[in-house]
């Protein structure tokens, strides 16, 4: 609850003419505000979480995080409640040895994220409510990666490690070796994997290439796996807006005719005991819905800010 209500100070200290961009780092009850998200990277110490205001940060690919941490943005959907804007990472994201059980989430990154670049295991990343370029995993030594919730614009590469891809409009992956991909929309791409579960998928695009994977229930044009869905009508008329590419924009929802298959497949699917997709979630922080900010001050030289705000918890 403190780390929020810090949160939510720094969201309205961001609505003032006056107030400097700034980044929050906290741990417990100690607070440090940095200029930088390289600054907030060197700051951070285990446990630390990283609050980004909606705006662009510019990282660099020397700036390595070492540290387990939490980096929340506000969130990355240009059509949201976040009165404030979106939040942007332009640049690669580092995961390196020491990392393990980082959390990514709310952000737009324009670059990719890198796990395990130093050659070292790093396990158990997490990203959820996130715009990625895509994924890269240094080798099968780092294991644990978790995607929930996300757009993925590009191709993962997992050389290798096993992964777990839930509930995200993606582009495909190569390499995955073990984990589960269950419940996406494979917009483009395909999937390259071995010995991984592929269920409840909706292909939209190829077939994926995979040997020794379980796999059930998929919806493609060509009726890949074992109990598959095939569809013979065009994905315009079984979607709401499917496209085009990978975009926040989109609609998945099925059409009336085709509902009974939302709950059974794609990104809305499998909402007994799993975290499925939500279409206005945003990061457990409070995030603002409505401003009023004056042009001038008052006759005492203050600023009457009015603001409404509300927790993005889901």
């Amino acid at each position: 609850m403190k780390k929020k209500l810090i949160a939510m100070l720094l969201l309205m200290g961001a609505v003032l003419p006056s107030a400097a961009q700034q980044i929050a780092v906290v741990y417990g009850s100690t607070l440090k505000t940095c200029n930088t998200l390289a600054e907030a990277v060197k700051n951070a110490t285990d446990g630390c979480t990283i609050y980004l205001p909606a705006g662009g940060f510019q990282i660099a690919d020397t700036v390595r995080i070492k540290n387990r941490v939490s980096i929340i943005g506000l969130t990355h959907k240009t059509k949201s409640k976040n009165a404030d804007g979106i939040t942007t990472i332009s640049g690669d994201l580092y995961f390196d040895q020491g990392s393990d059980g980082s959390v990514v989430m709310g952000c737009f990154i324009s670059g990719y994220v890198r796990i395990g670049y130093d050659g070292n295991a790093v396990h158990n990343i997490f990203m959820r409510y996130c715009n990625l370029n895509g994924i890269l995993v240094k080798g099968p030594q780092c294991t644990g990666t978790t995607v929930n919730q996300c757009y993925v614009r590009n191709t993962c590469s997992f050389n290798n490690a096993p992964a777990t891809m839930t509930h995200n409009v993606m582009n495909g992956t190569s390499n995955l070796n073990g984990g589960i991909v269950s419940y996406n929309i494979v917009v483009s791409g395909s999937i390259g994997a071995s010995s991984t579960t592929i269920a409840n998928n909706v292909f939209m695009g190829n077939n994926p290439s995979a040997s020794g994977c379980p796999s059930r229930n998929n919806m493609s044009k060509n009726a890949w796996g074992d109990d598959p869905i095939p569809m013979s009508s065009e994905w315009s008329d079984i979607f709401e807006n499917p496209g085009p590419g990978i975009s926040s924009g989109a609609n998945y929802h099925f059409k009336e005719d085709f509902k009974s298959w939302e709950s059974k497949v794609g990104i809305y699917g499998g909402k007994e005991g799993t975290i499925y997709f939500h279409d206005d979630a945003l990061p457990p922080v409070p995030y603002v819905q409505t401003k009023i900010v004056p042009g001038s001050t008052d006759i005492d030289g203050k600023v009457n800010v009015t603001l409404t705000v509300k927790d993005g918890s889901k």
